[in-house]
């Protein structure tokens, strides 16, 4: 596995240090942390694990791929499903511009920055494995963190439907991973009805 520079782990810092201030926190593997800030790390662990050589850019678009999200709530948006994707498409532009003034301090140059905001606003999607490997990360920190919490506040065909969905944007790789999952027994039921 390729090893983490200063200058990464300074970019890393910071974007945890920005995302530690999200108020929503979540248990995950036995310890509350805020959300954004599980997000990012877990995000950018499963982009080394998928990818053991990723580089700089691939692992710095995982930590910052839900970068201060809670400031622009979905409530903000529109109900509904043209709402949820504007909203969405917001935040990675969103997350994307506000990445850059993080790696500007820490030294980055205009390459690299360029190239994580392209890989934060998925960009080529299908088409460029950096791309990939980022939303196959961010589809199975969904899974872990979030797929226990929505579990009991819909029906389960809207829960299979969700986690469907969440499979079509995957590889067959971040599929593969899945088993890998520290999740529960609910959990694990949902993904084999959803995904047989």
């Amino acid at each position: 596995m390729r090893s983490l520079s200063q200058q990464l782990l300074e970019a890393c810092a910071a974007i945890d240090a920005a995302n530690a201030l999200d108020p929503t926190a979540v248990v995950v593997r036995g310890e509350s942390i805020a959300l954004a800030l599980v997000h990012g790390r877990l995000a950018a662990d499963w982009v080394r694990h998928l990818n053991p050589e990723a580089d700089d850019a691939l692992v710095i678009a995982a930590r910052a791929h839900h970068l201060r999200r809670w400031e622009v709530p979905r409530t903000t948006y529109p109900e509904g499903k043209a709402g949820y994707l504007r909203w969405r498409k917001d935040q990675k532009a969103r997350h994307a511009r506000d990445v850059e003034v993080i790696l500007n301090d820490v030294g980055y140059d205009h390459a690299t920055i360029q190239r994580v905001q392209v890989l934060l606003r998925r960009e080529q999607l299908r088409t460029d494995a950096d791309t990939q490997t980022l939303e196959d990360a961010a589809c199975l920190v969904f899974i872990e963190t979030q797929l226990a919490e929505m579990a009991p506040r819909f029906d389960r065909e809207h829960l299979l439907q969700v986690i469907r969905k969440t499979a079509a944007k995957m590889s067959a790789a971040g599929l593969g991973a899945v088993a890998l999952l520290p999740i529960g027994a609910v959990e694990h039921e949902l993904l084999a009805a959803a995904l047989a």
